[in-house]
Parts: structure tokens; C-alpha cells; sequence
């Protein structure tokens, strides 16, 4: 059970709440221009807020101080968002290749296989045989460390081979991504 000055708090944020989560939504959705993420950057920011709801309360201006809260979140879901597209661009500005004759049927299978991958296993392969990364790179792409590349490399690579039945897999994988490759570059 809550104590009075508990509760009192909880009142007094609930009103704080409901005056201003709309101003901090819009804040949000012109900060970053996304719509979708306005709200949850609105709510992250009132949660950050109630966790320090005694200081915030006490402030001279805590509407500046939400408004502040904002600003930082939407701030780094914008740096977020660039260094996401520079990832990608550096991935797709790699030379195209083109495959002579591919086993279409070999290309559907690798990229079924590939898709029955948790996310950062399937990341480490591509990014290591279908993008030539160095370990060094693909750590730094995904933003985890060496190790992690290494370990999830060779579990992803041990499983798409049982997934397979082939020892051939990182030809395997590079072939079919280039082939992906070519197939995306003629539909733009």
C-alpha cells in the first residue's frame, strides 16, 4: 500500500501526464518526422520522468524539463537511425556480382535456410560470405564484438550446413546474395 505523499505523487504525475503527453508526442514526431515513434518516445520520456518524479516535481519548470527528456531520446533515435543508414548504404554500395547461370532451386534453399536463422546469426553470415566483411567489420556493422561475430558465425554455419545437408554453405550463401543482389538491382 502506498503512503499519502505516494499517492499524492501518483495524482499529481497522472495529471501531469494527461496535460501534456500530447505536447511531448508532437514534440517528438517533429524532432525525429516519425510519426509511429512519437508516441512511445512521449511515454519513454513521462517514464523516465516518474522514475525521478521528487526531483522533477520540485523543479522550477518540469514541463521544460519533459521537454528536455524528449529532445535527448528523440536526439539519439535520430543518430540511431543515421548510422543504421549508413550500414546499409556501405552494405549495398559493395560491387554488384553476377552469377552465370545460377541453381535457382540452391539460391530459394539458402535463402529459406537463411531465414530460419535468428536475426544475428543470419547477419554474421551474410555480412562475412555474402559481403566479404572482416570479422573486425561485421563486429562494428552489427555492433558487437569480435568474439560474438566468430561464435555466431560458426553456429550459424554449423546449422544452415544440417539445414543444408552440404559442407559447401559459405559458396553457397555467396552465390545466392549475389543472385539476390541482381534480382533487386533489375526491380528498382
Amino acid at each position: 500500500m502506498g503512503t499519502v505523499v505516494d499517492d499524492a505523487a501518483s495524482v499529481e504525475f497522472h495529471a501531469f501526464f494527461e496535460r501534456h503527453y500530447a505536447e511531448l508526442s508532437r514534440l517528438a514526431h517533429l524532432l525525429t518526422g516519425e510519426p509511429d515513434a512519437a508516441d512511445d518516445l512521449a511515454a519513454d520520456a513521462l517514464l523516465a520522468l516518474w522514475h525521478r518524479w521528487d526531483r522533477v516535481r520540485a523543479a522550477d519548470h518540469p514541463v521544460a524539463y519533459a521537454r528536455g527528456v524528449v529532445a535527448n531520446l528523440a536526439r539519439t533515435r535520430v543518430r540511431s537511425a543515421v548510422r543504421e543508414r549508413r550500414r546499409i548504404a556501405l552494405f549495398w554500395s559493395q560491387r554488384e556480382e553476377r552469377t552465370e547461370n545460377p541453381d535457382v532451386a540452391g539460391v530459394v534453399d539458402v535463402q529459406e535456410a537463411l531465414r530460419r536463422l535468428p536475426f544475428r546469426k543470419r547477419a554474421c553470415v551474410v555480412l562475412r560470405h555474402a559481403f566479404d566483411l572482416s570479422e573486425k567489420d561485421t563486429a562494428l556493422a552489427l555492433g558487437v564484438s569480435v568474439g560474438t561475430v566468430k561464435s555466431q558465425t560458426s553456429k550459424a554455419m554449423a546449422e544452415l550446413q544440417r539445414l543444408l545437408g552440404t559442407r559447401h554453405v559459405p559458396q553457397q550463401v555467396h552465390v545466392a546474395m549475389a543472385r539476390t543482389g541482381e534480382a533487386g538491382g533489375r526491380n528498382r
